[in-house]
């Protein structure tokens, strides 16, 4: 009431709209004084977090983080857009990050970022010769092919990064195509498929999330075939992916930046990184850091539609019966 008499003298459009946003809490709150339907607000009900956190709103999964996750981010109360604006969609704070091509520019670049943000990495590398020792970050060795080996590592991380690649540039040998689908393409399935069943637990939904370097490839030219093709075929089995809510997935749709597979990159890789953590941090889901305009606008178009069509035609394997699966 104080503030609709403050607005009406002030008469600032700004003022107006913390009423209509003070007025979806009591709208809340009368319904269920008068309904009498339950005891506490919906995001307090008690019971397994059974969906992830909703970009749209603040649901149960997004508003209990601010209880178990950190108290210190999570604010907003229906609408997201105090944590966007303040940068408190997404806590870094103590979590377990893993990433894999931890001895790239990128890997690099993102792991320090990561340790000034106070999480504790993991960082995943098949040349871990490369790496020098740092402080709050733990050297795992891999190999391609053996993922399935990584599971124990990863039963205990908050979030995997999934940042390898392979660049073939101009080649197209079959040994090229293999490679470039096997490293950039299989391997990050695999790696989706194994953290995906580590997602166990009454908080772990809200808590668990899969950050995958699908690349700016996905709508425009790299100026070499396979890297595009391996990593667009990437980008829409994970769009396929989204749609079975098994933890939060974010794209990283990144241009050009210096690194070993790009040498004549316009970002470095250091910028990129900083980039990355400041949209993660407002919960974009899909983190463009690009130079080309096109991207910001090619990008969502393709996600939408590409999205809304795996949805209409394609089922979760929880409501498809294997035996009556057709085989060409």
């Amino acid at each position: 009431m104080v503030l609709v008499v403050v607005a009406l003298i002030v008469q600032q459009m700004g003022l107006w709209l913390g009423v209509a946003y003070a007025c979806t809490f009591l709208y809340g709150a009368s319904v269920r004084y008068f309904q009498g339907k339950i005891d506490t607000d919906y995001n307090h009900l008690p019971g397994p977090l059974e969906t992830i956190p909703s970009i749209w709103w603040v649901n149960r999964s997004y508003h209990w983080r601010h209880h178990f996750d950190d108290v210190n981010a999570y604010y907003s109360g229906v609408f997201p857009l105090v944590d966007k604006i303040l940068g408190t969609g997404l806590s870094l704070k103590g979590k377990t990050i893993a990433l894999t091509g931890a001895s790239g520019a990128l890997g690099q670049a993102l792991a320090a970022e990561l340790v000034k943000n106070n999480a504790k990495v993991v960082a995943l590398t098949t040349n871990p010769e490369k790496l020098v020792e740092q402080v709050g970050v733990k050297v795992v060795s891999w190999q391609l092919g053996n993922e399935a080996n990584l599971k124990d590592s990863l039963e205990k991380v908050d979030i995997l990064i999934i940042n390898h690649g392979i660049n073939v540039y101009a080649s197209r040998t079959p040994e090229a195509i293999n490679s470039s689908y096997e490293v950039n393409t299989f391997s990050a399935l695999r790696l989706i498929d194994i953290f995906s069943t580590t997602v166990t637990g009454p908080q772990a939904k809200a808590t668990k999330e899969i950050w995958v370097n699908t690349s700016e490839a996905e709508v425009s030219p790299a100026l070499s075939p396979l890297y595009e093709l391996s990593k667009r075929a990437l980008g829409d089995i994970v769009t396929l992916k989204r749609l079975d809510g098994d933890c939060v997935i974010r794209k990283l749709i990144l241009g050009p930046f210096k690194s070993q597979l790009n040498p004549y990159g316009v970002m470095s890789a250091q910028q990129v990184a900083r980039a990355i953590l400041f949209l993660a941090r407002r919960d974009f889901r899909n983190i463009i850091v690009a130079i080309n305009p096109l991207t910001y606008l090619l990008f969502p178009l393709k996600e939408t539609s590409t999205s809304l069509y795996y949805r209409v035609f394609s089922r979760t394997a929880k409501r498809t019966d294997a035996n009556n699966s057709r085989k060409e």
